[in-house]
């Protein structure tokens, strides 16, 4: 058996964001994450959004927490050198219902006290972003709306727990959780651990891993979502994250994201049986054609010749549920804010939707702080660096800086995936990191997210993994 003090269960972004928080203790933390690298749950598909808090209500655990991680996210992104830009955000309606919505939320914006909130006419809107359809009767600006690369600030937090400490153990499946006596019994397929504290960050699965040792409380009733991308020559199209607010409720979202592309959705559909069961991340047909015909309205300009890749999600929705003579009862409304279960010791995230993506660190630093003291262990850690190195990019050097770069290590002037100008030196890097396979690597240096989706590059990158050069 092995002993530490605290376990997190999962290595998503709350996951991994936890174990950083509690590396600045000097504690003993462990991480256990079913997969064989970080971020392969619903972490890595969303949208990327860092929203600025006018979309949740005043006063609310979600809003206070993303007001604060906006206003930090600057300075989170420049500790673990993770890209950040902030864009801003234009939320629109074509018709009166919607214009109600947008309304309201500038009043919730405005009495939350987000910054650069702007209530703007549909002329005004359509002068900002030309390429959306004309006919916009309101819009709502927000200057502080940002986007990220979710794995890569994800990989940027696991990599720096790890420095600091904190063990993370792949390929480990939890399969049981007790209670005993100080502190719990965690069990793996290869391994069981013992720790004074659980961190549970689960995800999809994350009201399967408490209720293997509490009764039923929340439970978690997903939904699908289909994404689109386009390539980097049409994420110039918009300038600004688009919202658009339909008539019969959310519509559209556009989002140019940190590397030049185009993100379309996310759709909102039902499950299948098959993909709430195997928490199976897949598109859907239907879907997809929804949000084409959906973005030829709002932004016809938008060619969808270019399209690069697809990609599903689910949404861990959250319901509280009851027991009624053996069986589980789902309550009528939805948990519309975070619900941070504390259990003696075991500490469960569960359905933490969006913007959990924006508050990961916030939130991670509040369950770190309480994970710690049940653990006895508030020492801090005099070593904690908060800083990451990431791999050089060439692509984001100057030709001077990139000649210097090659000067001192030649891997840097050899191109491996020519349609995003990735380096066989960074992949390098991103083996000697940790990456095992073409996933990992994709991740970790942009390799294979370009027009021909690693069809080229795949094979040579497989090569060097292999050859561990």
């Amino acid at each position: 058996m092995i002993k530490t003090d605290v376990i997190i269960i999962g290595a998503g972004l709350l996951g991994c964001f936890t174990a950083r928080n509690l590396t600045r203790y000097d504690i003993d933390v462990i991480v256990l994450e079913k997969e064989g690298d970080v971020c392969r749950g619903i972490s890595k598909a969303n949208t990327g959004i860092i929203y600025s808090g006018y979309d949740h209500k005043p006063g609310s655990e979600k809003h206070k927490l993303c007001m604060q991680a906006n206003e930090e996210f600057d300075r989170l992104c420049s500790e673990l050198e993770v890209p950040f830009r902030r864009p801003g955000s234009l939320m629109i309606s074509y018709g009166p219902k919607a214009d109600a919505v947008i309304a309201r939320k500038y009043r919730d914006g405005i009495e939350g006290g987000t910054q650069g909130l702007r209530l703007l006419s549909g002329s005004e809107a359509e002068a900002m972003e030309p390429a959306l359809a004309k006919g916009i009767t309101s819009a709502l600006y927000s200057s502080e709306t940002g986007t990220v690369d979710p794995w890569e600030l994800c990989i940027a937090a696991y990599e720096n727990a790890r420095d600091n400490g904190a063990r993370f153990v792949f390929g480990s499946r939890v399969t049981d959780v007790k209670r005993e006596t100080g502190g719990f019994t965690v069990e793996t397929k290869a391994e069981t651990y013992f720790a004074k504290a659980v961190v549970n960050a689960a995800g999809l699965a994350s009201d399967s891993i408490r209720e293997m040792s509490e009764n039923p409380l929340i439970r978690l009733f997903p939904t699908a979502a289909d994404y689109i991308v386009l390539d980097r020559s049409a994420g110039s199209i918009v300038d600004r994250v688009i919202f658009h607010e339909g008539e019969n409720g959310k519509g559209l979202t556009l989002v140019p994201t940190v590397d030049g592309n185009l993100l379309i959705g996310p759709t909102n559909r039902e499950a299948s049986e098959e993909e709430t069961a195997e928490k199976d991340m897949r598109t859907c047909r239907y879907g997809l054609d929804q949000l084409k015909e959906l973005c030829g309205e709002i932004v016809p300009e938008a060619d969808l010749n270019r399209q690069i890749r697809t990609f599903g999600s689910l949404r861990p929705n959250p319901y509280y549920v009851s027991l009624r003579g053996g069986d589980v009862i789902k309550r009528e409304d939805s948990i519309k804010d975070i619900r941070l279960t504390e259990e003696d010791g075991l500490f469960s995230l569960i359905g933490i939707k969006t913007p959990g993506l924006t508050f990961s660190n916030e939130l991670g630093k509040i369950v770190a702080d309480k994970a710690a003291a049940h653990a006895g262990k508030t020492e801090l850690n005099p070593d904690f660096d908060p800083h990451r190195k990431a791999i050089i990019r060439a692509r984001d050097l100057s030709e001077d800086e990139r000649a210097d770069l090659i000067s001192r290590d030649s891997a840097y002037g050899e191109i491996v995936c020519s349609c995003m100008d990735v380096t066989k030196a960074e992949i390098l890097q991103a083996i000697k990191r940790g990456a095992h396979d073409f996933e990992s690597v994709k991740r970790r240096t942009g390799a294979g997210f370009g027009k021909c989706q690693g069809s080229r590059c795949r094979r040579r990158i497989t090569d060097l993994i292999v050859k561990g050069e």
